[in-house]
């Protein structure tokens, strides 16, 4: 437990792990607590190219969700969206699988002019926060290109393939990280987590979210070792992913879409694992991989249910008793 914990302060430091739409939704809710110095380390290796623009689906999510400018029935893109570019591409050919806006490519033009200039990546998304009016600071997990590859039975494909085209039908065979072996951690996320109080994993899909972050060089010794308490939200209810393909990705992988199996992934670089109400039998097995078990609601349907939640997580962080069940 960070010494900083247990001292009286207005605000803590807290750093989030995120990608996806669980990434954003427990954003919100740590950013809506009021009481909290938030940055979140934020999934690059969802990005790819479209139509000669650089697109950072994860990075995007977050930064439209914490400045209030999200799709609320979709879960990402812009609210108030219009596809009339995107049907001028159809119109002369193109393949317009990947959604993309009209006020979604404003940002992607911005952001891939900039990077021709050779601006440097945390600098484009810092300014974008910035002009968007985000709430916290979203930092990048490397300034390194990487990203996930899926392998189906009809070969190799990018993640967005997989995810967008595909609609997570194919039975995922293998997965690879195209440029992790050369990728450097991003300085920013680096020190953001040395000088966190709380450190939270996100409830996003543990192999293409928070796997291709913590397997950047240095990332997980970094946090392994660093002095804040350290929390985990699991993705899985009742042995189902709260959203996405992860459930059925672990298990044709040959991992076990469970509680445990979370467990055992963020043993060493977590010290709790939140778990569902309904899932509370499973307490001994987050135990046995050496994590306690806190459980509660980690559904998050509403604002109300994305605070509350992170009302828990900062509590457990604080919690000199952090093994039990929340009501």
């Amino acid at each position: 437990m960070s010494d900083s914990l247990s001292k009286s302060s207005t605000n803590r430091s807290v750093v989030l792990l995120a990608g996806g739409v669980g990434g954003a939704k427990m954003a919100e809710g740590l950013a809506g607590l009021g009481n909290v110095d938030l940055t979140v380390i934020g999934n690059v290796a969802d990005d790819d190219e479209f139509h000669g623009l650089w697109v950072s689906p994860d990075i995007d999510t977050l930064t439209y969700s914490l400045s209030g400018r999200i799709n609320r029935q979709q879960g990402w893109g812009v609210a108030d969206e219009a596809l009339r570019g995107l049907s001028v591409l159809k119109e002369l050919g193109e393949e317009t699988w990947m959604t993309l806006g009209d006020r979604d490519l404003g940002l992607h033009i911005y952001r891939s002019s900039r990077l021709r200039k050779g601006h440097a990546r945390q600098a484009i998304a810092d300014d974008i926060s910035r002009a968007f009016g985000a709430c916290c600071r979203i930092v990048l997990s490397t300034e390194d290109v990487v990203q996930t590859r899926v392998k189906t039975e009809a070969g190799w494909m990018s993640f967005q393939e997989y995810f967008v085209r595909e609609h997570c039908a194919p039975e995922v065979l293998e997965l690879s990280y195209r440029g992790l072996d050369v990728a450097a951690p991003n300085p920013a996320a680096l020190d953001a987590i040395a000088n966190a109080d709380v450190i939270v994993i996100a409830p996003s899909n543990p192999l293409v979210s928070i796997e291709p972050i913590l397997s950047i060089a240095g990332m997980r010794t970094a946090i392994a070792g660093a002095k804040a308490a350290r929390i985990a939200v699991c993705p899985f209810v009742n042995g189902k992913a709260i959203k996405g393909p992860a459930d059925r990705m672990m298990v044709s992988l040959g991992f076990e879409a469970t509680v445990g199996a979370v467990a055992r992934r963020y043993a060493g670089i977590a010290d709790t694992l939140l778990i569902n109400t309904s899932d509370r039998a499973f307490c001994g097995d987050v135990k046995s991989a050496g994590l306690c078990a806190v459980a509660c609601n980690i559904v998050m349907t509403s604002l109300e249910d994305k605070v509350a939640l992170a009302r828990t997580v900062l509590a457990t962080a604080l919690s000199s008793e952090a093994c039990g069940v929340v009501p």
